[in-house]
């Protein structure tokens, strides 16, 4: 798991966020390909990326979620598929034996595992229930945010929409979930947003105390 936390901060420092697929499995076609498949993100479907307590007093959710559209001009000519982000490659896009598409419900990937020997094997893991989680790296190349403030419950929910994904880079099975990566990307984007937050509170706040000042002068006056 280091290791795998190791690789994947690198490859954040190269400005690429990674999050778990949603769903995975295999299957043996007729002709003796051993396909993987799956979704790597759905569309419009927010998920939580994390919390964040507030230095105010405020709990801060943050939902991420990807836009139809998101894919419309992504470079995915050599997308490949790796285990846990390093190491062999066991699919490709520019070989076929890796393919994706896009439909109504999200971004699919398949991949044919039969073309090598650890390939083979990885499959049998998967068929066996030893690995069944796969996590993608991919870039973003524009998105949009919007946050809902509930005073009363002192909750802040943040929602980044992807609407600009410029590369996917892989898609990966992993030994472990890789929701340490997603937090870590996740925060890194976060961070801004919650300095931001953190403003408008401190903002707000001496706003109103100059508001309490003028009205006691003028109480004085």
């Amino acid at each position: 798991m280091a290791e795998l936390n190791k690789t994947i901060e690198e490859k954040l420092n190269e400005g690429r966020s990674y999050r778990n697929m949603i769903n995975f499995e295999v299957r043996e076609a007729d002709d003796g390909e051993m396909i993987a498949e799956g979704y790597a993100t759905t569309f419009d479907d927010p998920y939580e990326l994390f919390s964040y307590d507030n230095w105010n007093g405020y709990r801060v959710h943050v939902l991420e979620q990807v836009a139809r559209e998101a894919f419309d001009n992504t470079d995915m000519d050599d997308t490949i598929m790796q285990y846990n982000h390093e190491g062999r490659v066991f699919a490709r896009v520019s070989n076929d034996t890796l393919k994706l598409r896009t439909d109504s419900h999200g971004l699919h990937v398949e991949a044919d595992l039969s073309g090598t020997e650890i390939g083979r094997q990885l499959y049998e893991e998967i068929k066996g229930g030893y690995t069944n989680r796969m996590s993608f790296g991919f870039t973003v190349s524009k998105d949009s945010r919007t946050e809902e403030r509930d005073d009363e419950n002192k909750e802040i929910t943040v929602l980044r929409t992807i609407t600009g994904i410029s590369r996917l880079w892989d898609v990966s099975a992993v030994s472990i979930p890789a929701n340490d990566g997603t937090a870590i990307s996740a925060r890194s984007w976060c961070d801004g947003v919650i300095a931001e937050l953190t403003e408008e509170f401190r903002k707000a706040e001496e706003k109103e105390r100059q508001k309490k000042k003028i009205k006691i002068l003028s109480m004085e006056v």
